[in-house]
């Protein structure tokens, strides 16, 4: 019994000093590689680490110093100065379960290739960390990150867990291209929903605060966020700088606040802009709301052409569509001023009041395209039930037939100004009058229209300008249908003869003033040439009796011309 006793101490002592040999040599460089190499050649995992600290006043920590760690062919999931892992008793029935896991001074590389890890964590702290999240969804970059995650259980696809609770603080972050600094999240995960409890960032030398939860569908509910003193540039245009906005299953806003901020992209830009946006959901390149509304006002707008000062706009949200509360703004240096409403049903936009006044506006070179393109999906019709303009100047600089008119006036009722996606005048009445226009070089003085529209014809029932000495007068009527007839008859009396020529009717063989009448058709079509349409007849007599008649078809004259007796009365 005495020699089993001695046997049974002796290998006691034998593996008592194995094992303190162990522990000393694993603190070494050497017994550091040795563990790296057995790791890197028994597991899928690549580990090398310079040396391992373990002090007995904190016998249940440990500290590797240099640690490099990943997936055999993939970028190193970890790089960091020191690793402290922390162990407790749950060591013995569960090895690579630790009580937590402190990293510092390095990187961390986490994507959907790098999980499952194996092994876990009860707390997992960062401390000077920076932290990169490629092939995520998120492409997030963080520096000088502090903070940690509790409890941290990787799981495949899922680096974080499916249930913890999150505490970070970055000195800098990048978020799908956006930078932010000074930034603080908490929140938790709940299997695939994430609530961030508070978000606070600086951001384009503003600042940043909300919050936010992910759903499991992975649409995003924010419940407040506020953007102050923004200041952002974009090499995006307008439409792609809002694109990541349509690529998310939901986005249902509670409350957005924007104040004073500054947004600039290579061909548009917002200055001084506010903006509070309520119970407002986006899906799937359409809205949803109850009872949502968007306030807004900036000291400038600009998106290509358009050029707004000081636009305000208040609108309410409802399943019926847009109630437009309020829209003003300065514009080419006049007053534009409507409300309405658009409504979701039949996507048309009646506006119950519109007004122009002061306007100095040149119509942009290809406007008569823009005249003729569709409109976008959702706007089908366009109505405005009263409309008035008020001094405005109006400018037209085709070369072919330029033309401008001066202190525009006119007002409307019940006007249907888009109908199917085309721009037209579909319906409603309208009458316009100008102290002074010139047309293709002609000068006239107040000039005047009065036109009734329905869905087949557009009646002119006045067209009238003063010009040289005399005046003229003109009706006309244009079909709605594909054909696009015109029948027109117009008077002239005592007016310059050769103002028809500069608006395309052939030269006459007479000259100076006198009396003309008109009676001509045609086809004004798209794409199509108005001249080889047009049939008409033009009777003229100057004030030297002189009398012709012109008669054309096809866009071919025939000219007949003889003396008057002074006795013949005028046409």
């Amino acid at each position: 019994m005495k020699l089993i006793g001695k046997l049974l101490l002796f290998i006691l002592i034998a593996l008592l000093l194995l094992i303190l040999a162990c522990y000393f040599l694993v603190q070494t460089r050497w017994g550091a590689a040795q563990v790296a190499w057995w790791v890197t050649n028994n597991t899928a995992y690549q580990l090398a680490f310079e040396a391992v600290d373990h002090r007995f006043s904190s016998p249940s920590h440990l500290l590797l110093k240099n640690v490099n760690f990943g997936r055999k062919g993939q970028p190193a999931t970890l790089d960091a100065k020191s690793v402290e892992i922390g162990l407790s008793s749950r060591q013995l029935t569960d090895p690579l379960h630790a009580d937590t896991i402190l990293l510092q001074d390095g990187t961390l590389n986490l994507s959907p290739n790098t999980a499952p890890l194996p092994f876990q964590a009860d707390r997992l702290l960062l401390k000077n960390m920076a932290f990169n999240s490629p092939a995520t969804g998120w492409d997030l970059s963080a520096q000088r990150v502090t903070g940690g995650v509790s409890p941290w259980q990787p799981k495949a696809g899922n680096v974080l867990g499916s249930q913890a609770q999150i505490q970070v603080s970055a000195g800098s972050m990048t978020l799908n291209g956006v930078p932010v600094s000074n930034v603080l999240i908490q929140g938790s995960i709940d299997n695939n929903e994430v609530t961030l409890s508070t978000i606070g960032a600086d951001m384009a030398r503003g600042s940043l605060t909300g919050t936010a939860r992910r759903t499991g569908n992975g649409g995003w509910i924010v419940d407040s966020l506020r953007l102050n003193d923004i200041r952002l540039q974009s090499d995006k245009s307008l439409s792609d700088f809002f694109a990541p906005l349509t690529t998310l299953p939901s986005l249902q806003i509670g409350r957005l606040e924007v104040t004073d901020a500054r947004l600039q992209g290579p061909d548009w830009a917002i200055t001084d802009l506010d903006l509070s946006v309520r119970s407002l959901t986006l899906s799937k390149g359409d809205w949803q709301s109850e009872d949502g509304k968007l306030s807004m006002n900036a000291s400038e707008f600009i998106y290509g052409s358009l050029h707004l000062f000081d636009p305000i706009l208040n609108a309410e949200f409802s399943p019926q569509g847009i109630a437009l509360r309020q829209f003003t703004s300065r514009w080419e240096g006049g007053m534009v001023r409507t409300s309405g409403n658009w409504l979701r049903d039949g996507k048309a936009l009646v506006l119950d009041d519109a007004a122009i006044a002061g306007l100095e506006y040149t119509l942009p070179e290809n406007w008569k395209q823009l005249w003729m393109d569709n409109l976008p999906a959702w706007l089908n019709a366009v109505v405005v039930n009263k409309f008035s303009a008020s001094r405005n100047l109006v400018i037209d600089i085709d070369p072919t037939f330029p033309w401008q008119i001066t202190a525009l006036d006119g007002y409307g009722a019940n006007l249907q100004l888009a109908r199917d996606g085309k721009w037209g005048v579909w319906g409603g009445s309208a009458t316009l009058n100008g102290a002074a226009a010139t047309f293709n070089r002609v000068d006239v003085r107040r000039p005047s229209l009065s036109l009734a529209a329905n869905n087949s014809t557009v009646n002119i029932s006045e067209l009238s300008a003063f010009t040289g000495q005399g005046l003229l007068e003109a009706t006309a009527t244009v079909s709605q249908l594909a054909d696009r007839q015109v029948n027109l008859s117009l008077n002239g009396r005592g007016i310059p003869l050769n103002v028809l020529q500069q608006w395309g009717w052939p030269a006459l063989p007479v000259s100076g003033d006198g009396n003309v009448q008109l009676t001509a058709t045609g086809k004004v079509q798209a794409d199509q040439p108005l001249k080889p349409t047009v049939n008409g007849e033009l009777k003229v007599l100057n004030t030297r009796k002189q009398r012709v008649t012109q008669t054309m078809r096809g866009g071919e004259v025939s000219t007949a011309q003889a003396d008057a007796p002074a006795s013949t009365p005028s046409p």
